[in-house]
């Protein structure tokens, strides 16, 4: 072969680019401003897992801001994952990610929080599309993450216009 010559890329039978497409939709009493704050909590420092058990994440919200776990760091190095970069922030309507999320192989993600005023709260629609080797556990399992975490923003909005209503 030539120097200058790559060799043919290995392919694996069993590797099959997925795609997810999932929309869900909440209602939140609460205002629009206490829903995106309970959004921002929930996929940054009060993140929880179904269990309870707190997981931590870092969210920069402004545009090309990182949303990773940070893990500290060991011998002067950091560790972590990066889950992803805001794409699109308009506060306290729209919140828009992009990259890798939790996958720990070949995919991209889009996620969409948008938040509108509906009667005497906020209606939070969720987006996930998401492309790549996507695993059959993650395509399966991602519905109930979902259901956890916007369950979780209800509470946090909720209790934080329960809180103010009464000061």
């Amino acid at each position: 072969m030539p120097a200058n010559t790559l060799p043919a890329a290995a392919t694996h039978e069993n590797e099959t680019v997925h795609t997810l497409d999932i929309r869900k939709d909440i209602f939140i009493n609460a205002s629009l401003e206490a829903a995106f704050e309970a959004v921002l909590e929930e996929i940054g420092p009060g993140s929880e897992l179904p269990d309870g058990k707190p997981f931590p994440l870092t969210i920069e919200p402004w545009p090309g801001g990182r949303w990773f776990r940070d893990l500290g760091d060991a011998g002067g190095h950091k560790y972590g994952h990066l889950w992803g970069h805001v794409q699109v922030i308009k506060a306290p309507t729209l919140l828009e990610l992009s990259g890798p999320m939790a996958m720990s192989y070949p995919a991209i993600n889009h996620i969409q929080y948008r938040l509108k005023p509906e009667a005497s709260g906020v209606r939070l629609t969720l987006v996930h599309r998401a492309m790549g080797l996507i695993t059959a556990e993650h395509r399966e399992s991602v519905h109930g993450g979902w259901e956890h975490g916007l369950g979780r923003v209800k509470l946090v909005a909720e209790r934080k216009a329960n809180a103010a209503s009464k000061r």
